[in-house]
């Protein structure tokens, strides 16, 4: 498992992490304080707080590569 923060603060970025996510057969997880929702879950996500960047639990091993470069635009540096 590996875990990045990225920042979602806007509707247009929340749907286009889940289009680019929903790729891959794996799971992601939101952490979120005390809350962890599905990645791949639209109204989950908007229950979180978008204002602050989140903690991205992504489920794999394998092609770490790739999903780094589709989530690329979504991290916080």
């Amino acid at each position: 498992m590996k875990t990045v923060q990225i920042s979602l603060n806007s509707i247009d970025k929340v749907k286009s992490f889940v289009n680019s996510i929903t790729q891959f057969d794996f799971d992601f997880d939101l952490i979120s304080g005390r809350y962890v929702i599905d990645a791949k879950s639209i109204m989950g996500i908007f229950s979180l707080d978008l204002s602050k960047p989140i903690e991205l639990a992504i489920h794999s091993e394998a092609n770490t590569e790739e999903i780094m470069e589709v989530i690329k635009p979504y991290l916080v540096e």
